[in-house]
């Protein structure tokens, strides 16, 4: 076995996935705040960030796609040997990861049922940038508003249309995360009084 494939888990792991976790659950339930979250080496093209949240959230009964460039050898060897999550197609996953673009579209992805919501898929993207601006977030978690940049604001707000149905996602970059769960409404940018969908 490769030295990558074993190198780059959590040195401390009782500590750094506790302190992983927070981060993750801090970001999910304040929408639009961004979190340092680290621990994680994994091999490219996986962030800092992203493996983090991958060692965090994932295990043997956590189906995980791997969209793009993330679907590698080295990559599929290293979470494997870290987490033992199976890997599978994007319309039986409990997480997917990799860019925007390799992600889409969104409509294959499980949303869940009007019986059981929870049995949605969590997106993890990857993105170069991850900044407090461009998209106008209001909902649960938020006072007033938060500016989050992203792509695609009409995809998101099909999402939330689907509420309480839909996907959840975290956004990655380097050694930080932001999340956006199915809840989260997002607005027209038009004026900040402009309504949300």
């Amino acid at each position: 076995m490769q030295a990558q494939t074993l190198e780059g888990g959590f040195a401390e792991p009782a500590t750094q996935a506790a302190g992983a976790f927070r981060a993750v659950m801090e970001a999910m339930a304040r929408p639009g705040t961004i979190h340092d979250i680290t621990g994680a080496q994994p091999p490219a093209p996986l962030s800092r960030a992203a493996g983090a949240v991958i060692l965090t959230l994932c295990d043997t009964d956590t189906p995980l796609y791997l969209a793009g460039d993330a679907d590698c050898r080295a990559v599929r060897d290293w979470i494997a040997f870290h987490t033992g999550a199976p890997f599978t197609g994007r319309s039986h996953c409990t997480f997917a990861i990799g860019t925007w673009e390799a992600l889409m579209p969104l409509s294959g992805y499980p949303v869940g049922t009007a019986q059981y919501p929870d049995r949605s898929a969590t997106l993890i993207v990857e993105t170069e940038r991850l900044a407090h601006e461009g998209t106008v977030l209001r909902g649960p978690g938020i006072r007033d508003n938060a500016t989050l940049s992203l792509p695609d604001a009409q995809a998101l707000r099909a999402n939330h249309a689907l509420f309480p149905r839909g996907l959840d996602f975290i956004w990655t970059c380097d050694g930080r995360i932001a999340a956006l769960p199915r809840s989260t409404q997002i607005c027209h940018p038009d004026t900040e009084a402009a309504p949300c969908t």
